[in-house]
């Protein structure tokens, strides 16, 4: 058994160890891509060998159930995404000059780290290591933030590191405020973080002080799933980060996060009620949809404006886990899939686009159809999914909150949402127009370099809108693997 949930971690931390042994070279580059397929596969086993019956392992650290096994298929696929792309990537950095054999190897070890770090997170049977997993993204993401070394770059890897910081403290003084509700509660010392032993004891917890706790551990979990009001470090860091990366963190680190306020959730629920969390978590996804819509409206930079879409999504994924019926949960989980894979594909083109071009000013971007025909479709398609367009994963998952949100009477919080959500669409839609159907700059400052040709990047980008349009068409499939996942997370 422990075998079986050490090889998520294991993959991924064996190509790290690949790459620092053996640097960035050709027979190395895919090492990263087959690290993602093997976790992926691990996902997918563990959703038929633990959706019935959670499992442990390594005495206790590691747990696996439906929801864990869910997360780790939504880990691997951005994953596999990312690693497809970052060979090509880095080869077009290190012949434009920004970025040498060095650059490419940390890179390599540490996006794995990285991976390794988020797979470990939801593994976690404790709050505890579920907390260090979390901090250790912070710590492995921070450095690739910074991966070109430009100002701006290390302005935003130090804004990101300053702010996530300030949340995961916010988090580890509510993991030490729920440890002293859970000591008085009698729950055993051994497992007084642990999810099992906190929800079988929930009921028993301090209401002051859980409420307390409660509320610091959404703050800080809440940051770094990029809610306001802890969300500033969102663009800076999406926007200077390799864009393999940027898919990384907004594809799947900020769900990841998210997944740690679910479980918390859980336990507050069967301690507080339902009415406590659903209150926070109503604000904050108001409040981020909210500064989003204002975001968007006068957004220049595209990768900007892609960080922003991730606020307006975490603002909805919230907003599902308010309302907390199964149908909301199960639709939150499948938006969660949805997201991180059209996500992936809007920052991936962006990758192209930028390397193309040489900045990232929508205005530089424009006549994109014309001069890529892939990559304009590529980034088109995963737009039109971000938006909710069908047949992609995302319309049917939105449809489902907004549902469940009306049938648990808080159709006005839904129709605030809707509200917001078209001000979004509007400048999205307005601005990826432009993008693509623009006529392209002349004169000084326009962009003459041709776009990278690379087959593996358009398979890439049309891997992983496939994937979202079929899930959208049919979850059967993930059914039963929903199904059982949002029955843990369901409002008590």
């Amino acid at each position: 058994m422990t075998a079986m949930l050490i090889v998520p971690i294991g993959a991924p931390v064996l190509a790290a160890g690949g790459y620092a042994a053996l640097g960035w070279r050709r027979t190395t580059a895919w090492l990263g891509a087959v690290a993602a397929a093997v976790l992926l596969a691990s996902g997918a086993a563990l959703a038929g060998w633990a959706v019935d019956r959670p499992r442990t392992g390594l005495g206790g650290l590691l747990r696996a159930d439906a929801l864990t096994a869910f997360m780790l298929i939504v880990i691997g696929a951005v994953a596999l995404l990312a690693m497809l792309a970052s060979p090509g990537y880095l080869a077009a950095e290190q012949a434009a000059g920004h970025a040498t054999g060095r650059d490419m190897r940390r890179y390599g070890v540490l996006t794995q780290g990285f991976v390794a770090a988020m797979a470990l997170g939801v593994l976690a049977a404790s709050l505890g290591v579920l907390w260090i997993a979390v901090e250790a993204t912070t710590i492995l993401t921070a450095f690739l933030v910074g991966h070109h070394r430009t100002r701006n770059a290390t302005e935003a890897a130090w804004k990101y590191v300053v702010i996530c910081s300030t949340g995961i403290a916010l988090a580890f003084l509510g993991i030490a405020l729920l440890h002293f509700a859970a000591q008085h509660a009698q729950v055993p010392s051994s497992g007084s973080l642990d999810w099992t032993q906190l929800t079988a004891h929930a009921e028993r917890l301090d209401p002051g002080v859980t409420r307390i706790a409660v509320a610091l551990l959404v703050l800080g979990f809440g940051a770094k799933a990029g809610l306001a009001p802890l969300h500033a470090w969102l663009p800076d860091a999406h926007s200077q980060a390799p864009a393999p990366v940027s898919a990384l963190m907004s594809g799947v680190l900020l769900s990841v996060a998210f997944y740690a306020v679910l479980r918390v959730k859980v336990v507050a629920d069967i301690a507080l009620g339902a009415g406590f969390v659903r209150a926070l978590l109503l604000i904050t996804a108001l409040a981020s949809l909210t500064l989003a819509a204002a975001l968007l409206l006068a957004q220049r930079d595209y990768k900007r404006m892609l960080a922003y879409s991730s606020m307006e999504h975490m603002g909805l994924l919230a907003l599902g886990a308010a309302i907390g019926s199964r149908l909301a949960v199960a639709a939150v989980l499948l938006h969660v899939l949805g997201h991180g894979l059209a996500k992936s594909v809007a920052f991936l083109a962006s990758g192209q686009i930028q390397q193309a071009i040489g900045g990232s000013r929508i205005d530089a971007a424009r006549g994109l159809a014309a001069r890529a025909p892939l990559v304009a479709g590529g980034f088109g398609a995963a737009v039109l999914a971000l938006l909710g367009f069908p047949p992609f994963s995302l319309f049917a998952s939105e449809i489902g909150i907004f549902r469940a949100g009306f049938t648990a009477g808080l159709g006005w919080a839904v129709a605030a949402a809707l509200a917001l959500l078209l001000l979004i669409t509007a400048s999205l839609a307005a601005r990826t127009g432009r993008m693509l159907l623009g006529a392209p700059k002349t004169g000084p400052g326009a962009a003459t370099a041709p776009f990278p040709r690379a087959a593996v990047i358009a398979a890439v980008l049309i891997l992983g809108l496939v994937a979202c349009a079929m899930i959208g068409i049919t979850d059967w499939p993930l059914h039963t693997l929903l199904d059982h996942a949002a029955a843990i997370l369901e409002a008590h």
